[in-house]
């Protein structure tokens, strides 16, 4: 599913981003990187969407090697990859439905298929009552429903979930991870960026914890490990 070979990300600046990773996730698991700010999480989640390349190193993403995909590729890369983000990145002047539609219209998926897997996914985050309604008529729980209904509409062998709950007050949090939990028992693998200790101690998975660049722990059904 995802696997790094000796992977380094250095910036233009000379920082050392990550350095000498080398890991494997596989199919249907589910796993939490945590670490502390600036530790290279956020660098290591970009290079399994390729937002970034690797400086050196190989990403393999679902066998692809993700530095070779041409630019114009990468939406068809992305189609097996779902991505949730902190700040949901909803388009404002679409509906719940438009939003989780562009995902497949960004890769040519006939429009006699969009509406009944729009509808399903909607459904299955608890939105179907709420298609028309535009993101500034949602709550932050309801914005980040519509986050993920985009991120499974194409059916993604994983998806990356990048501080999901970071804005969610904890109720809303725990909606969000049993939704992510449910997501993953259906078999996608999901791999998830937190600062959130109570969900990493209560739901135990497994951990990766990086620190200055390096993997210091990989852990199955592991705690978070680090103090608020």
């Amino acid at each position: 599913m995802i696997e790094m070979h000796d992977v380094w990300k250095v910036y233009p600046n000379g920082i050392e981003a990550l350095r000498g990773i080398d890991v494997k996730v596989d199919q249907g698991e589910f796993v939490y990187i945590v670490g502390p700010s600036g530790a290279g999480k956020s660098s290591f989640i970009k290079l399994m969407y390729r937002e970034e390349k690797p400086t050196h190193g190989v990403v393999l993403i679902n066998g692809v090697n993700v530095k070779r995909v041409r630019d114009w590729k990468i939406p068809y890369v992305r189609r097996r990859i779902g991505v949730v983000f902190q700040d949901y990145k909803l388009l404002p002047h679409l509906s719940a439905y438009e939003n989780v539609a562009f995902a497949m219209e960004a890769v040519e998926t006939p429009k006699r298929e969009m509406r009944p897997r729009v509808q399903e996914v909607l459904e299955l985050v608890g939105l179907g009552d709420r298609m028309k309604a535009l993101p500034s008529q949602l709550s932050g729980g309801e914005q980040q429903r519509v986050s993920i209904a985009r991120a499974i509409v194409n059916n993604p062998t994983f998806i990356i979930a990048d501080e999901p709950t970071g804005n969610l007050d904890p109720e809303n949090s725990w909606d969000i991870m049993y939704l992510l939990e449910e997501i993953n028992a259906r078999g996608t693998t999901v791999v998830m960026a937190t600062h959130n200790k109570e969900i990493v101690n209560t739901m135990r998975q497994r951990v990766i914890a990086i620190e200055q660049g390096v993997i210091v722990r990989d852990e199955l059904e592991g705690e978070y490990g680090y103090e608020d």
